[in-house]
């Protein structure tokens, strides 16, 4: 089936926000598929946001993303009163419109929340959980008795955990909202009925995917009308999630923790919809009823640091992202960054994330498995032990070996270290007019989830349980599998404060990386005197204790010639996942003492991103 693009495109400013007014689509259609454009009636010309604008300063409130419509669709209910809560919501929807690859009801992720009037941040893990009957050997197959390749388990029923991001959403609106449900999906609803434009990010995320989504029919015909990836410019509908999100507004989220759709959940896990001609062996899941009926989100409280007067509250386990960036800070405040010339900087900014990653992936894991030692992990005196392991002149061997935890000096355990790879996921942030603020990243995993899309339903599901350890059960691995747990997660949303004042807000998609890019991004802005785009846009390198730094061309031909005399060595595919340029994806938010804020998203990397404020200055 042929998809094709508008005939006439004109724009015009809005509330000082560039929108596309798309006229018509015009082409014959045949058999339209939940994910196709019928010809849109004359005179009735939706608008659809498209223009992105990284950068916004004012007043009122803020949102930034990686994607325009979400982005519009939190300002929109900012205008309309709404909170940061409700903001942050529907902006999330929104992504489960627009970025269904990264991000939607079938995932799960983490919410953290600056409460304004109480100046106390909050936290809400609405991580994936493995089903209570899971075994510790599910990813060996019974047939050959050798552990499935990883490639085998993405792409199966078995890789999916219960999700947990329409509870986090609901949990987020009851605690601190002020919009039900249903009034929070609208804007999504409206973008899933009326379409979005598809962009060269789209396209190529679904042409990377193409294989492996023929092998599902759902997927197919949603993703892949007519057996092609949809083309650069033309309106793409998902009339089946429209149909979801009003179910999930009218019924609340029981209807898929107790309901209909975790009926079809379950269904599709146990058994996939595998096409006539698939390739792949989609092995099956342990997901059942009952695993969805006993899921709850979890409300803790935050990692807390001080770092240079500031102070950083974080995700605590089952994320490693407060714990390793903090550490991370922990050991870099130990030197004075902003009188180093920038080379010097960046070599304690790489090893200090070594060594927080040999500790991540010794001791964290999902704390109601697992004693995580997070006190000392983010003690000063544990930062010191490992500070002095970083030579001015010379890179860390790696990889290196946790740190010893009763140590005092220089010492590490004898203890395994881990590789570390990148996935996909989405982040956004939000502020209000009354100073409430949301750091909240929340993904599917791979890009494009496990591939299966759910029939009738419009969304993807995740392959979150292949961050447990994959390669074999040990019992001293923090990470292993078991039923009931959540995996090990690197998502670091952040909000930075002073004297009880939020002063940023940031995170970043990306896998495991997405700690690097966090990090990075905080030491650009606090120690290395970039404004919040520069920090954003800089070039970035990852360190997670591996035997090469994965790194940006851009960062490369900046400081490599700078930095392999200390050792480094770096790889633009540092790891399995890492196919693409660019390593995270950051949106932030910055207050100033006037109650400006200033929102700042990607200028190039995943297409760029977009920031939006209420009342521009």
């Amino acid at each position: 089936m042929k998809m094709c693009a508008a005939s006439t495109q004109r724009r015009h400013l809005m509330g000082r926000r560039r929108v596309a007014l798309l006229s018509a689509v015009v082409c014959a259609v045949a058999g339209v598929g939940p994910g196709v454009a019928q010809a849109e009636p004359v005179g009735k010309e939706p608008i659809r946001y498209t223009e992105k604008n990284p950068v916004a300063s004012g007043y009122g409130g803020a949102v930034a993303s990686v994607d325009p419509e979400a982005t519009e669709a939190g300002l929109r209910v900012l205008r309309a009163g709404g909170n940061a809560v409700d903001a942050a919501v529907a902006t999330a929807a929104a992504l489960g419109v627009t970025e269904p690859y990264s991000a939607g009801i079938g995932g799960g992720g983490y919410f953290v929340y600056y409460d304004a009037k109480t100046r106390k941040v909050s936290t809400l893990d609405g991580r994936e959980t493995a089903p209570m009957s899971m075994p510790r050997n599910a990813f060996v197959n019974k047939a050959t008795g050798q552990p499935y390749a990883f490639a085998d388990l993405v792409s199966s029923g078995l890789s999916v955990g219960v999700p947990g991001t329409p509870a986090t959403w609901e949990r987020a609106l009851d605690e601190w909202g002020t919009y039900s449900l249903a009034k929070a999906l609208r804007p999504a609803i409206d973008i899933a009925s009326r379409g979005f434009v598809v962009d060269e990010t789209f396209r190529s995320q679904t042409e990377t995917n193409r294989v492996r989504f023929s092998n599902f029919t759902s997927t197919a015909a949603l993703f892949l009308p007519g057996g092609k990836e949809p083309a650069v410019g033309t309106i793409f509908r998902n009339r089946d999630l429209a149909e979801t999100y009003r179910l999930l507004g009218r019924q609340g989220t029981s209807v898929l923790y107790r309901g209909a759709i975790g009926d079809d959940v379950v269904r599709t896990v146990k058994a996939p919809p595998k096409s006539a001609n698939a390739t792949l062996p989609v092995p099956v899941g342990y997901l059942q009823k009952s695993d969805l009926r006993a899921y709850r989100v979890r409300q803790q409280r935050p990692t807390k640091s001080d770092y240079r007067g500031l102070t950083i509250y974080g995700m605590a386990p089952s994320s490693s992202g407060g714990t390793t960036v903090g550490e991370a800070l922990n050991i870099l405040e130990q030197k004075n960054l902003s009188s180093m010339p920038t080379d010097r900087a960046l070599h304690y900014y790489l090893d200090a994330s070594a060594l927080a990653f040999a500790d991540r992936g010794a001791y964290v894991g999902d704390p109601r498995f697992v004693n995580v030692p997070t006190k000392t992990l983010l003690s000063d005196s544990y930062a010191r032990s490992r500070a002095c392991l970083i030579e001015p002149n010379k890179a860390l061997a790696t990889p290196t070996a946790a740190g010893d935890l009763s140590a005092r000096g220089c010492r590490q355990t004898t203890q395994r270290v881990v590789k570390e790879s990148g996935t996909s996921t989405t982040h956004l942030v939000t502020s209000d007019r009354w100073g409430n603020v949301v750091s909240y990243t929340l993904t599917i995993e791979q890009t494009g989830g496990n591939g299966i899309v759910v029939p009738g339903r419009g969304f993807l599901l995740n392959n979150e349980l292949t961050d447990f350890t994959t390669t074999g059960w040990k019992a001293d691995d923090p990470n292993r599998l078991e039923g009931g747990k959540r995996p090990r997660s690197s998502m670091a949303p952040t909000i930075v404060t002073r004297r009880g004042e939020p002063v940023l807000a940031v995170g970043s998609p990306g896998g495991s990386t997405i700690i690097t890019t966090v990090l990075q991004t905080l030491v650009n802005r606090i120690d290395l005197g970039m404004t919040l785009p520069e920090a954003v846009a800089s070039p970035r390198a990852s360190h997670r204790n591996n035997a090469t730094v994965t790194a940006e061309p851009g960062f490369v031909k900046a400081f490599g010639g700078k930095l392999t005399p200390y050792g480094y060595t770096f790889s633009p595919n540092g790891d399995s996942f890492t196919s693409a340029p660019d390593i995270g994806a950051v949106a932030a938010l910055e207050f100033d003492w006037t109650g400006r804020v200033l929102a700042a998203a990607e200028p190039v990397r995943r297409g760029g991103g977009d920031a939006g404020v209420v009342r521009p200055r």
